[in-house]
């Protein structure tokens, strides 16, 4: 464990060092993620100004959720979105072959190899948002309660990186798969819209236990908010343990069946 994070470190010490040497690069990613953001916050404004209340979410509530799913997204960006997005592009083009010879996990090493700390405005920003949805309604934070959100907020990232490793996984297994990354895309742009707790039937079985996005955001919002049951928590923490050990299952099956550009 503690060589894993040694390598982790240098691979952010590599990053940034790439990084900072084409400086207009590196500012330009913090001017286009902030930019993303008010972007994002505007289209929230214009759908929810003329109502009160959502499936018995006031716009605090709304705020809080819209800021969490933007905090997950901004984790995603900043730790490993850019390394699990490049699986596909590698393992079509045969790029997965040097990864396979060296004495570090492959999986390790495209998770972290593609940190993007120009995504860190968008964490702060969407912190920002979070606190002033908390503030607009009115709840009263305690240290336990901030830390139990944030211990959420990260195992959902966790659930995060679990949905877009499995997808990424599918390419060992088919010559294509566009469609996928397209519906992925989708499915978080209809998710960051909506509540989970505003799914029902076909919808909620499909967003909260096949393609669990509905859970991500939805859980910590209601935890800070005081209104996430016993039964909700015990999902989400299921949702974790399961999409992680599945994930894992499915790279070491996806990685078996790798053809290797010289094989």
């Amino acid at each position: 464990m503690r060589r894993n994070f040694r390598f982790i470190r240098l691979l952010l010490r590599l990053k940034l060092s790439r990084m900072m040497a084409f400086r207009l690069s590196f500012f330009g990613g913090f001017f286009a993620d902030g930019m993303m953001f008010l972007v994002e916050l505007l289209t929230f404004g214009v759908i929810y100004s003329h109502v009160g209340s959502i499936g018995g979410w006031g716009r605090g509530q709304m705020l809080i959720f819209v800021g969490t799913f933007s905090i997950l997204n901004a984790l995603n960006m900043i730790l490993f979105f850019f390394g699990i997005a490049s699986i596909p592009g590698k393992i079509k083009s045969g790029d997965l072959d040097p990864y396979l010879t060296k004495p570090v996990s492959p999986l390790l090493r495209l998770t972290f190899e593609n940190i993007n700390p120009g995504s860190l405005p968008l964490l702060v920003f969407s912190v920002l948002i979070v606190r002033y949805g908390v503030q607009t309604a009115e709840i009263a934070l305690t240290l336990p309660l901030v830390l139990a959100y944030a211990a959420l907020v990260a195992l959902m990232t966790v659930l995060y990186y679990d949905m877009e490793l499995i997808l990424r996984t599918v390419p060992f297994l088919v010559i294509s798969a566009n469609g996928i990354m397209k519906l992925e895309d989708h499915l978080l742009d209809l998710n960051f819209r909506i509540p989970g707790i505003l799914f029902k039937g076909a919808f909620r079985a499909l967003f909260y236990f096949v393609l669990p996005y509905g859970v991500m955001a939805t859980a910590p919002a209601l935890l800070l908010s005081g209104a996430l049951t016993a039964a909700g928590l015990v999902h989400a923490l299921g949702a974790v343990s399961f999409f992680t050990a599945f994930a894992l299952w499915f790279w070491k099956f996806g990685l078996k069946r790798y053809k290797s550009a010289g094989g």
